[in-house]
């Protein structure tokens, strides 16, 4: 796959896309600005890769992390974040299969995470 293609054909901030379904997990890519929607992930750890922008994941409780493209950080279960994104982001998601994109939070913007063609 070649992520620069993958991700120039989002149309949608925060609609997370498939990229690939090693084991167990998942590797979503999603193209971000603004604030998503304080969450968490009860049974499951999630990866942030940065791969353009600035994002930064704001942590209840715990000091904010900010990533840089080429960094990433990640977001231990049950530990209710949020990332935020100040101009356009391009980022990757690792996390379990059965993760939803808002994880315990009823939103408007929980979506289905479809494929890459």
């Amino acid at each position: 796959m070649d992520l620069a293609d993958a991700f120039d054909s989002f149309e949608q901030q925060w609609a997370p896309r498939l990229a690939a379904e090693p084991n167990d997990q998942t590797v979503k890519l999603a193209q971000i600005e603004g604030a998503f929607v304080w969450h968490s992930h009860p049974n499951s750890d999630e990866l942030f890769l940065v791969r353009e922008g600035t994002v930064t994941v704001q942590r209840r409780d715990r000091e904010d992390v900010t990533l840089q493209a080429g960094q990433l950080f990640v977001v231990s279960a049950g530990v209710e974040h949020r990332p935020v994104a100040d101009g356009e982001a391009k980022i990757l998601l690792f996390e379990a299969a059965d993760v939803v994109n808002t994880g315990d939070a009823d939103s408007d913007r929980t979506s289905e995470t479809v494929p890459l063609e």
